[in-house]
């Protein structure tokens, strides 16, 4: 019995990325192997886990233990008995652990990012490390007079949103080891770095954290984080002034220049023209520049087209919406932080329903917290549901797979009938993959459901889909670009 969990175990780990096997598959446990009945038994440590596993995994799963005793097995998922005895609130120790083991799991792959970057450029950095910092404005040397009449007011980083407390997983791992490199090496790693993605997925988080960081190592830097916003309105006031001398020196001998939002710029020719100003100063000066955005540079209306090649002359890293393991990572670390057992299987319930972003997670763990509170009850899925009936309800109404295969279809100039048809010219079949990853990502529908909509399709072909599409969209950057339009244009 032992003998086959362990290689199935084994090959399960080689087949799905590692924050899956961690988060699924390493918690599970064979309570019995009966060769003769032809039947096994894996315990799921909560429901969730258990009715997730059966729905994704049961069938290859299956197809190992019959390749194993070589003859057909049937999987039959129970709780784990030591968990059924249990109340229905769960502790916050095993919660901790597994948030832990998918944080070790983030991270470890984060620093094999970080540790390839470090080994590609170790020695261009380490020969430009010490020029720099001495040729730079990172002499930290405090800044003189900023506070002056008609000078800009300078911006204060906010020291809790640190790297120490960023949730790491595959939509956001690139992007933070980027980050680091950028702390650890400022303007010798990616100069400018554009991090872009919808609201709420950790953009403002990482830019502070990167100032952070900084602010720590050298005491005295000179850095600014603004919203452009801000920005256009110092423009304005300088103008107002008739202080753009001071304006130019304050912002032309920064170190660190964290500007968020970019597209706030569109349209403000006069506000882009002394941004390209103080950029080539500042890169000249070998200061650090970093910018958000939620749209891609080269799809940001109303930008200087000189602007726009300053934004790609760097590194530009996408920061996706957080997959369901981070999700409920988010989730349990947020409700430690504010000091509540939250148990796992609340925490799954939320994060498979609520997908978008960070924000609105914590905003419905905020609401569950206070409607728990209000009633004086314990935080239990039932609970959940009650707290957060109108958000589920408007989540729910959202996003179809018929609504995905329509605007997929539409996209790449191909028919809706194309979606279910046999059919295998490369076009419609790329097409159809895009349509089936976005519906495993976007909705909650299980690969077999999934597949039964896309002409009665096997499972595995739709995993086959999802799995290829993924790989594709982390290395292409076209692709991935074609994918957020995408999925911007379905969550409206």
């Amino acid at each position: 019995m032992n003998d086959f969990w362990q290689q199935c175990s084994t090959l399960l780990e080689q087949e799905l990325p590692s924050q899956q096997y961690q988060t699924w598959i390493k918690p599970l446990s064979l309570l019995e192997f009966d060769i003769e009945a032809s039947t096994l038994h894996i315990a799921a440590p909560n429901r969730f886990k258990l009715d997730w596993v059966k729905s994704q995994f049961s069938s290859r799963i299956a197809d190992l233990a019959r390749d194993f005793c070589c003859k057909p097995m049937v999987v039959h998922f129970v709780l784990d008995p030591k968990v059924a005895r249990r109340a229905n609130g769960a502790t916050m120790a095993g919660s901790v652990d597994s948030a832990s083991v998918q944080l070790a799991a983030a991270a470890d792959l984060t620093a094999q990012i970080t540790s390839l970057n470090s080994t590609t450029s170790e020695t261009s950095i380490g020969q430009q490390k010490n020029s720099a910092a001495a040729g730079s404005g990172w002499s930290g040397s405090p800044l003189t007079n900023h506070e002056s009449s008609g000078a800009p007011e300078r911006s204060k980083l906010n020291p809790v949103l640190t790297f120490e407390n960023f949730v790491t997983g595959k939509a956001n791992q690139l992007a933070r080891a980027a980050a680091i490199q950028v702390a650890d090496n400022p303007a010798v790693s990616y100069n400018p770095l554009f991090l872009y993605g919808g609201v709420g997925l950790g953009k403002t988080h990482l830019i502070h954290a990167i100032g952070n960081q900084l602010r720590q190592q050298k005491v005295g830097a000179r850095i600014r984080y603004i919203h452009a916003e801000q920005y256009v309105s110092d423009v304005v006031k300088a103008y107002q002034r008739k202080a753009f001398d001071e304006f130019k020196r304050y912002y032309h001998s920064l170190d660190l220049l964290l500007i968020d939002d970019i597209q706030f710029f569109s349209g403000k020719s006069r506000t882009q023209e002394e941004f390209f100003y103080a950029f080539e100063a500042l890169v000249a000066n070998k200061a650090q520049v970093i910018i958000t955005s939620d749209t891609y540079p080269k799809e940001i209306s109303g930008i200087d087209d000189r602007l726009i090649s300053r934004f790609d002359s760097g590194l530009t890293v996408a920061v996706e919406p957080p997959e369901l393991e981070m999700r409920v990572a988010i989730l349990l670390r947020k409700a430690h932080s504010e000091g509540v057992d939250l148990s796992e299987d609340v925490a799954f319930f939320v994060a498979k329903h609520l997908r978008s972003n960070v924000r609105e997670l914590e905003g419905a763990l905020r609401k569950i917290l206070a409607y728990a509170k209000f009633h004086g009850r314990e935080i239990t899925i039932e609970l959940t549901k009650e707290a957060l009936k109108d958000l589920l309800t408007v989540q729910n109404r959202q996003i179809s797979v018929d609504n995905i295969q329509k605007t997929v279809a539409d996209r790449y100039g191909i028919k809706i009938a194309d979606m279910y048809s046999k059919k295998r010219p490369a076009d419609i079949a790329r097409a159809r993959q895009i349509a089936m990853y976005l519906a495993k990502e976007l909705t909650q529908k299980s690969l077999p459901e999934i597949g039964e909509l896309f002409g009665g399709r096997d499972h595995t072909t739709v995993l086959h889909a999802v799995r290829k599409i993924a790989d594709v969209r982390s290395k292409d950057a076209l692709l991935n670009r074609e994918l957020h339009v995408l999925e911007q244009t379905l969550k409206g």
